[in-house]
C-alpha cells in the first residue's frame, strides 16, 4: 500500500538504517539462530557465541560513534516517553517514527543485555572454575527462554506497527529506506 502526504504526493524514501545496522541485524538473527540449534555440537556453539558476543561489542561501539539513527542517545527513550508510547499503542494512536520507536528503542536493549548474559554464563561455562556448576548452567538456559520470549514479542512488535503504519519494517531493515513525510518523528 502507498503511502500519500496531505497533499496527495508520495512520500520522500530515505535511508534510515546504515549497512553496519543492516548486517549486524541480520548476521546477529543467522548467528543466534545457528547458536541455539547447534547447542549440542559443543565446539561450534561456542565458537558462534564467540560470534555473536564480537557482534554484540560491535553494536554497542557503533550506537556510539555511529551514523544518527544507530547512536543510542538518539532513540532511546526516557522511561515517560517509552510509558507513554506504551499507552498510546493501547489506544491504536501511537506516532510513526523515522528511526526507532521507544518500544523498539527498549527491545534493542532488552535484547542486546540478555544477549550479553547469555554470552557471559556460556563463557563461564567453559571455564574452570565455573564448569560444571549448576546456577552457571540453570541461568544460561533460562536466559535463552528469556530471549526466545523477547524474539517473540519484537518480531509481534515488527508486524504491529508495519500493520498500523502501512510500512514493512522488515523490507526497511534490508534495503535500508523508509518513507519520511511532515507528520514522521525523527
Amino acid at each position: 500500500m502507498q503511502l500519500h502526504n496531505s497533499l496527495g504526493q508520495s512520500p520522500t524514501r530515505v535511508r534510515v538504517w546504515d549497512l553496519a545496522v543492516r548486517l549486524f541485524h541480520w548476521s546477529l538473527v543467522v548467528s543466534v539462530a545457528a547458536t541455539y540449534l547447534l547447542s549440542e555440537q559443543r565446539s561450534l556453539h561456542r565458537w558462534l557465541g564467540y560470534g555473536v558476543a564480537t557482534l554484540i561489542a560491535f553494536r554497542l561501539i557503533w550506537g556510539l560513534i555511529g551514523t544518527p539513527h544507530a547512536r543510542f542517545s538518539n532513540f532511546v527513550p526516557h522511561p515517560k516517553r517509552f510509558l507513554y508510547y506504551m499507552h498510546d499503542i493501547q489506544r491504536r494512536r501511537e506516532a510513526r517514527y523515522l528511526g526507532h520507536n521507544p518500544a523498539g528503542a527498549m527491545m534493542i536493549l532488552a535484547l542486546l543485555a540478555t544477549l550479553t548474559a547469555i554470552a557471559g554464563t556460556g563463557y563461564m561455562m567453559g571455564m574452570s572454575r565455573y564448569f560444571g556448576v549448576e546456577w552457571v548452567e540453570h541461568a544460561h538456559g533460562l536466559l535463552v527462554n528469556i530471549l526466545l520470549g523477547l524474539i517473540v514479542l519484537h518480531l509481534a512488535g515488527v508486524l504491529t506497527a508495519s500493520l498500523r503504519h502501512r510500512e514493512n519494517l522488515v523490507a526497511a531493515m534490508v534495503t535500508g529506506l523508509k518513507d519520511a513525510d511532515e507528520h514522521l518523528l525523527p
